[in-house]
């Protein structure tokens, strides 16, 4: 039994490295991301499939890397994720829009403080597209079981990103990287930044499909 469950981690590897490998990216960082993996082989291995169990072996994880390392992780996990659930909507998804970072994008979401973005959610208008992937995403949660609290907490930091996002040049994985990255920094509490890092990570297909959609229908 152990082998077979070792084999579905280690193919869901393989698939995200030859997609990678497809998409440009470096043999430097193939060779990073495969490191990345094995450690998360080994922390997820025989664990249900689930995003609380990806979350924990993420956290197991980070706590043995750099600082500097663990953005890389981050970005990594939030990528390997579809693939480790065998997300074949989300990774088809993946496959059609995702833009290998070879020419960063020159932007930067403004400065800002958690509370003023959190007192900015009170009145913030978010569009059509915004709305149903918030949506969506809402009714995942409900689906999997989760309280109307959990859902409303969850919902709040997925709008973080969303404000973030706002004068974004382009809707990517690319900016919406970049958004995650410049705002993991205001969370001081781990445990909200840890949550904050597993919503970003579910919200993300719900964000992009809507994004890349051409046009929106519930």
């Amino acid at each position: 039994m152990g082998g077979m469950k070792q084999s579905r981690e280690k193919q869901a590897a393989e698939a995200y490295l030859k997609f990678l490998g497809k998409k440009g990216a470096s043999a430097g960082t193939l060779y990073r991301r495969s490191l990345f993996l094995d450690n998360m082989i080994v922390e997820l291995t025989g664990k249900p499939q689930n995003p609380t169990e990806f979350g924990n072996a993420l956290t197991n994880v980070l706590a043995t890397v750099t600082q500097l390392d663990a953005l890389e992780c981050q970005n990594s996990a939030r990528e390997f994720y579809p693939f480790w659930m065998n997300d074949i909507k989300a990774i088809a998804l993946f496959e059609k829009h995702y833009g290998y970072d070879i020419k960063p994008v020159k932007w930067k979401p403004l400065p800002a403080s958690l509370d003023k973005l959190t007192e900015s959610l009170e009145h913030e208008f978010f569009d059509e597209r915004d709305t149903l992937a918030l949506l969506r995403y809402s009714r995942s949660l409900y689906t999997q079981g989760a309280e109307p609290l959990v859902v409303e907490t969850r919902s709040k930091l997925a709008k973080v990103v969303m404000v973030r996002l706002r004068d974004a040049p382009i809707k990517s994985n690319i900016t919406y990287r970049m958004a995650v990255d410049m705002t993991l920094p205001l969370f001081k509490v781990k445990e909200i930044r840890e949550l904050f890092l597993a919503v970003v990570r579910e919200f993300y297909y719900f964000w992009l499909e809507t994004h890349t959609a051409k046009q929106c229908a519930a």
